[in-house]
């Protein structure tokens, strides 16, 4: 038996807001509870409502410039740049520039719509 698993056929998370996600290991895609690592893509001018997720979130973008409202700090990351956001710290996420961003979401434990504890606008 082997001790690795490629992945080279992501689950394509359904979205209505411009974003792609490709979870390649994680809940949906592999039932890993433990940790989730996914591909986003998101166009410019896209954001999400405010969250207080159960997990750490660590974020590393590839292309691209990603806005994260932290608290009460705005922090601007540009390609070759990563963070790590701590479980149960209240972020915003958006991408307020002309280009689309591209990065890696990695989860710990996965992510999950029942813990990501997202505000309703």
């Amino acid at each position: 038996m082997k001790k690795y698993k490629i992945q080279d056929n992501p689950f394509i998370v359904p979205t209505n807001d411009g974003k792609a996600i490709k979870e390649h290991f994680g809940l949906v895609s592999d039932g890993n509870t433990q940790i989730s690592i996914a591909h986003m893509t998101v166009p410019g001018g896209w954001s999400e409502p405010f969250q207080t997720p159960e997990f750490d979130e660590y974020t590393f973008v590839i292309k691209g410039k990603k806005k994260f409202i932290i608290e009460k700090d705005t922090v601007v990351l540009k390609a070759g740049q990563s963070i790590k956001i701590e479980k149960n710290t209240r972020v915003q996420y958006s991408n307020p520039f002309d280009e689309a961003c591209e990065y890696l979401a990695i989860c710990v434990p996965a992510f999950s719509m029942d813990l990501v504890n997202r505000e309703v606008e």
